[in-house]
């Protein structure tokens, strides 16, 4: 039985179906992402979604949709579902009878005797979106039409008609292609079979509604170019497949290529498999240069902080691939030099390389050789932060790290609203102060271990190392609320009770004391622990926005105000690990089992990047996020690793 299936009730049902995305993507970095009822609900669905180098490496959505009309003794019936405003037109969800992933989506419509089968497939290492129709039961043979509606058009923008489209077709084997707009690659649409028919006859569909653009009161309607049709016959036993593509290809090779795909694709039978899945289609290799994606599907490919956070949780946790954790980790060195070594709006982004680096050891990987291929980055990053060379953060007299920059939010709580950052925290920030410390307190390790030290760096540091922890604990501890300030500045501690404290006692050389540990972690786990991730603030604050839904401004104050954060569960379950011990493995087993549980919900098959702080804590934000499936790993490696000592 599939892991991931939807019945009739649900599927027609749109205030259910609308809400729960399909998501493939591939390693060339396209993809396809829709509603399960095939329903472009965001500006950002597509059914083949490029990335295109001429353009900045933007992805760009070619394909928006497929309308399929299916005739049948004289009788048409529209498959299709589009929104305009208020209106669903036509409404081919009544038909569907059935969906699961198994491994690929699949959509089962039934129009009184007839029984047709949809497939999706995003084949791996193409820019191809292939379909296929099975018709399963029918009275008589079938014909299909299919009309494409195109965009060719920034996947953050939105389109209208205009003069400049070009809406003619060039004829190739098995369909056409087309090419809206100057410097665009071909896309190139071809049925299968041999039998197929194209009938040119373009027109624009005017006012295409996007419901959840809607909801958030983005801009939320465009036009979209329909072309013309194919028209090609449906039989038993006869599956048609349907080729969106930037290149054309040999029309046999159509079927092939689809089926050799799909046996390829190994079955995912529990939460496990499925976290790993995630985890692939989250590392890119466009190019040939392997690159984390941050999430689906709005967001950007390569970013530091979040690449340095999920690598180990992508590529050694869940995929146990060392080779590729360091092709990644080289690959965003070469890319992310000035943010690395010079300015970055989250000035503690770069201080997770070391973070990264430990985890990198404590798996396996030989110290000798990773401080011998990496020590020099690290050392370079600590000199960056000494005074004189970033604007935004410098250390000061006290050892610690002092960021503040006029209108800026330099940490990853980085909401603006209206022009200005929601959460600045100008001054000491409690993460960045502790992975400073980890940072330097490795750097010193490793190169005392070090084959031939340097000893000019290791005097230096060590009295730095010296300094930061000397201060830190008068600076951010709270002796009477027993708890570390969230950040400190000329007016003193900030007590609001956030999450980013627990950093100070996850890194592995913490600056606190570890009797102040228990005390820290009941704090997080009175106010900010939920089933689905670490509150980013605690109800109890006058702040706190418990849910994040609504307008831009209701989401902005919600999103690092109270909703919560699955990677948080990370740093969470290293320090209840530390503190508790066994008696934390049955916690942490439960959830990992709620996020298997959601599995259903927003993006089908992957993990979101944020959930409502009141329960009954709604999935929300990026559908599939590496921050979240990373964590999700690195829980599962803590329990499994308890797991063995318990034995």
């Amino acid at each position: 039985m599939a892991l991931l299936k939807f019945n009739k009730q649900e599927l027609v049902n749109l205030s259910y179906s609308l809400r729960r995305e399909i998501i493939c993507a591939n390693k060339t970095g396209a993809y396809c992402n829709t509603s399960i009822i095939g329903c472009n609900t965001r500006r950002y669905h597509g059914l083949l979604a490029v990335t295109l180098d001429r353009f900045g490496g933007n992805k760009y959505v070619l394909l928006s949709s497929l309308d399929e009309n299916i005739l049948v003794n004289g009788a048409e019936f529209s498959l299709g579902i589009h929104c305009y405003g208020d209106i669903y037109e036509p409404r081919g969800h009544k038909y569907i009878v059935d969906f699961k992933e198994d491994p690929l989506p699949e959509i089962t419509f039934k129009i009184g005797e007839v029984l047709i089968r949809k497939t999706l497939m995003l084949v791996p290492d193409e820019d191809r979106t292939i379909i296929r129709y099975e018709l399963l039961e029918s009275p008589s043979d079938a014909v299909i039409r299919l009309r494409p509606l195109l965009a060719f058009r920034d996947f953050h923008c939105l389109t209208s008609r205009n003069d400049l489209a070009d809406t003619t077709a060039r004829e190739i084997k098995g369909g056409a292609t087309f090419r809206m707009y100057p410097d665009f690659p071909d896309l190139s649409l071809q049925v299968s079979g041999g039998k197929a028919t194209y009938n040119h006859t373009p027109c624009w569909y005017y006012g295409v509604t996007y419901s959840d653009e809607y909801r958030r009161g983005f801009d939320c309607r465009e036009d979209l170019m329909m072309p013309g049709f194919f028209q090609a016959p449906l039989k038993k036993g006869e599956p048609l497949y349907f080729s969106a593509s930037v290149k054309e290809e040999k029309v046999n090779g159509i079927k092939t290529k689809f089926e050799k795909c799909l046996k390829a694709m190994p079955k995912v039978e529990n939460g496990r498999e499925q976290l790993v899945r995630a985890a692939d289609i989250l590392i890119c290799n466009h190019n040939s240069r392997k690159k984390i994606t941050a999430g689906f599907s709005w967001m950007y490919t390569g970013l530091l902080r979040e690449t340095l956070i999920a690598l180990p949780g992508l590529t050694l946790y869940g995929k146990n691939d060392p080779s590729e954790f360091e092709e990644i980790l080289d690959n965003l060195i070469a890319d992310e030099q000035e943010r690395l070594y010079s300015r970055t709006t989250q000035v503690e982004a770069p201080l997770y390389m070391a973070r990264t680096l430990q985890a990198y050891i404590d798996f396996g990987a030989d110290p000798v050789a990773v401080w011998k291929k990496y020590g020099a980055v690290i050392r370079r990053i600590l000199e960056s932060y000494l005074p004189g060379v970033r604007k935004e953060v410098a250390m000061q007299p006290n050892g610690l790290l002092w960021a503040e920059m006029q209108g800026v939010a330099l940490t990853w709580m980085n909401a603006y609203l209206h022009g200005w950052p929601v959460t600045p925290r100008a001054g000491y920030q409690v993460e960045t102060n502790a992975l400073w410390y980890n940072a330097i307190c490795f750097a010193l390790d490793m190169e005392s271990s070090a084959s031939r030290r340097n000893r000019q760096f290791i005097s230096k540091w060590t009295s730095i190392r010296d300094l930061v922890r000397d201060n830190f604990t008068e600076l951010f501890w709270n002796p009477r609320l027993r708890y570390l300030a969230d950040y400190v500045d000329g007016a003193g501690q900030h007590m609001e009770v956030r999450p980013n404290q627990l950093y100070a006692l996850a890194v592995k050389f913490s600056p606190v004391d570890e009797e102040m540990f228990p005390a820290v972690l009941r704090a997080v786990d009175a106010e900010l622990m939920t089933t689905r991730g670490i509150r980013t603030l605690s109800p109890r604050d006058q702040m706190y926005r418990g849910v994040y839904d609504g307008m831009q401004e209701d989401r902005d104050l919600a999103y690092h105000q109270g909703s919560t954060r699955p990677f948080l569960l990370a740093p969470y379950a290293e320090v209840s690990f530390k503190v508790k011990g066994q008696s934390f493995l049955r916690t942490a087993v439960t959830l990992l089992e709620n996020f298997y549980d959601d599995l259903g919900k927003h993006g089908v098959g992957s993990f979101s990047e944020l959930y409502d702080g009141d329960p009954p804590h709604e999935p929300h934000g990026a559908i599939s996020s590496a921050l979240s499936v990373a964590a999700l790993l690195t829980l599962d490696h803590h329990i499994e690793k308890y797991r063995e000592e318990s034995l």
